[in-house]
């Protein structure tokens, strides 16, 4: 009895020792560095590459353009006005990018905000790292406002690796050059509101340079060929009167004027340069002569498209009566004299085309605007389609960050004003709402107000009701769209991705950078899978990739299905384990069977010993 109660209970211990393996101590590891994110996107990138065919074309330009604040409501806002403008109901109109073939989502989350701000999310967006709330420029070490911390936190942008590979560059927007958005394709700042020296501690001024300044003195900002938009405030001494606005000076407490140093370089450089500063002077260039172009139309932000053309006062805070015509040039404009200047590079281009003021419009409750920006945008990019040929260029069009504007309506009737009031009222309080409510902002207000909106007479300054009151409407949590035509967007751009992923997936469409290696090499590193789905699990097909479910693969006419899963699934992989448990298992059992014999030996001597 006594040696069967041996045997139960040896074999118990082997039983757990076997089935149960200590566990690993986990390696601790920094969170959310640069290496993180790039590994990151190359491991969605292999899951999007494994799909493509071997022949896979490449982008010799880009153009990135970027919505800021450009929600997919208010896309979809949008497109109704656009029809309802032209006379039609709307609802069935299509914006440019709607045609587009490729579809996918971006998460917008900074490492430390559950919500997008604009600086970090264009970190992630033109450098491929996410970033933390306003900073520019720096990977996860860079902390706000500290200036030790942006010294080994510096990262490269798209505008860095466009010029690795012999392209030529511009930033074409309707915010200022040195906002948030564009900064950060050639800035790098613990805090994006270090526009000017005047923002900047003065105990960190020698160490760390302001963005106007890291613009005109710095790499890659003083080799971008092309940079238009407004903020001249920043680059003009404080003693200097504007040109445009002269009861305006500049900000900078240096005493340079930078658009003039700007100039006097690329002239000791012998570059053919020029900076202009009206829309006069842009109709006048000759992009035959120019190679090197500084275009800042205005002392901020420039002008809504709504207001260009109009009389306005532009003393902000001030009750003078002084106006202005405000004749700033189109977003339109300004990217067919970029284009006409960057297309000349036979090696080919990268070009930023932002509407940077769809955001303002949206923190300030006023839809009219921002639609209007967003069709502004729209025409700007229907002008670079003519210029440029789909076939050899990519066309990439996103936003950074939602905003809180929301679309609904009862039974609300095809047609109906998209800036208007729903045509039932609230059964709670008996009062009308507009179609398009804010959830904070400075619409707030007891009872409810209703913007006179949907008429022709409706100004463009109607503020829609908000939920909470707020001075300023806060950005949206929510993923953004990304549409994209050109080489490879089909194959790139599916699913929901990290918005750090969009500049990578660029980056190999165009073999830029680290994706350069795909042009110098006769395979491509990622168009077979690794792992084989296995046959016996029928896979199911995502939304996203039906129409290029069925896809011939050599000469052999194999069918490749396009799993759900791996079009979803973006995680990184915690370990290996998962592949190699079923042959550790098959180990454990062939070591428990040699064990249960060898006791079972055991116990035979032993009773018939006893016998």
């Amino acid at each position: 009895m006594s040696a069967w109660c041996c045997i139960v209970i040896m074999m118990g211990t082997i039983n757990t020792g076997i089935l149960s393996p200590a566990p690993m101590n986990a390696e601790v590891k920094e969170a959310y560095d640069r290496q993180y994110w790039y590994a990151q996107a190359q491991e969605t990138l292999q899951k999007r590459l494994q799909y493509a065919s071997e022949k896979n074309p490449v982008a010799k330009n880009v153009i990135l353009v970027v919505g800021d604040g450009m929600s997919l409501t208010t896309a979809t806002a949008a497109r109704i006005l656009r029809g309802q403008r032209r006379g039609q109901s709307g609802e069935d109109t299509d914006l440019v990018w709607d045609t587009f073939p490729a579809v996918a989502l971006a998460k917008t989350y900074n490492i430390d905000a559950q919500t997008g701000e604009s600086s970090a999310c264009a970190t992630a967006l033109l450098c491929g790292v996410k970033a933390r709330y306003e900073t520019l420029g720096l990977d996860a070490g860079g902390r706000f406002n500290s200036c030790a911390s942006a010294i080994n936190s510096k990262v490269t942008s798209l505008i860095d690796w466009a010029h690795e590979a012999g392209k030529s560059s511009g930033i074409v927007t309707t915010a200022r050059i040195t906002h948030a958005t564009p900064a950060a394709l050639y800035a790098h700042a613990p805090s994006r509101y270090w526009e000017d020296d005047s923002r900047v501690p003065p105990t960190v001024r020698r160490d760390c340079k302001d963005i106007a300044l890291q613009l005109v003195e710095n790499e890659p900002g003083r080799s971008i060929n092309v940079i238009m938009g407004g903020g001249r405030r920043h680059f003009l001494p404080n003693v200097t009167p504007d040109p445009e606005h002269p009861n305006r000076e500049g900000r900078r407490l240096d005493g340079r004027n930078l658009a003039e140093d700007w100039a006097r370089e690329k002239k000791r450089r012998r570059l053919r340069a020029q900076y202009i500063h009206t829309r006069e002077q842009l109709a006048k260039l000759d992009p035959r002569t120019v190679d090197y172009l500084l275009g800042l139309f205005e002392y901020s932000h420039m002008e809504f498209n709504a207001e260009r053309g109009a009389v306005l006062d532009t003393e902000e805070g001030s009750a003078a009566s002084t106006s202005v015509k405000a004749d700033d040039p189109s977003l339109a404009d300004m990217t067919r004299a970029a284009l006409a200047i960057l297309t000349k590079n036979d090696k080919g281009f990268f070009l930023l085309l932002e509407g940077g003021r769809i955001d303002h419009a949206h923190h300030y409750n006023n839809p009219y605007r921002a639609l209007d920006e967003t069709l502004e945008l729209e025409t700007a990019l229907l002008a670079a389609l003519e210029k440029v040929n789909p076939a050899e260029t990519l066309i990439v069009v996103t936003a950074d960050h939602g905003h809180v504007m929301t679309f609904g309506g009862q039974a609300t009737p095809r047609g109906h004003p998209i800036l208007g009031a729903d045509t039932v009222v609230s059964d709670i309080d008996g009062l009308r709402y507009t179609t398009l409510l804010y959830g904070t902002g400075p619409g707030h207000s007891e009872p409810r107000a209703l913007p006179l909106n949907g008429t022709s007479t409706t100004p463009a300054d109607a503020v829609h009701a908000a939920a909470v009151p707020r001075q300023w409407a806060t950005h949206g949590g929510e993923d953004v769209p990304i549409y994209a035509l050109g080489p490879m967007a089909t194959v790139l751009f599916a699913g929901v991705v990290e918005q750090s992923y969009i500049p990578h997936a660029i980056a190999y469409a165009a073999c830029l950078a680290h994706q350069a290696r795909r042009c110098q090499e006769n395979t491509f590193n990622f168009t077979k899978p690794q792992v084989k789905i296995p046959n016996c699990v029928p896979p199911e097909v995502s939304s996203v990739s039906a129409a290029e479910e069925t896809r011939n693969e050599g000469s052999s006419g194999r069918r490749v299905i396009v799993a759900s899963s791996v079009m979803s699934d973006e995680r990184v992989p915690r370990s290996s384990a998962s592949l190699v448990a079923p042959l550790m298992t098959s180990r454990y059992l062939i070591v428990f069977a040699l064990s249960l014999l060898s006791h079972l030996s055991v116990l035979w001597v032993t009773v018939d010993k006893s016998v």
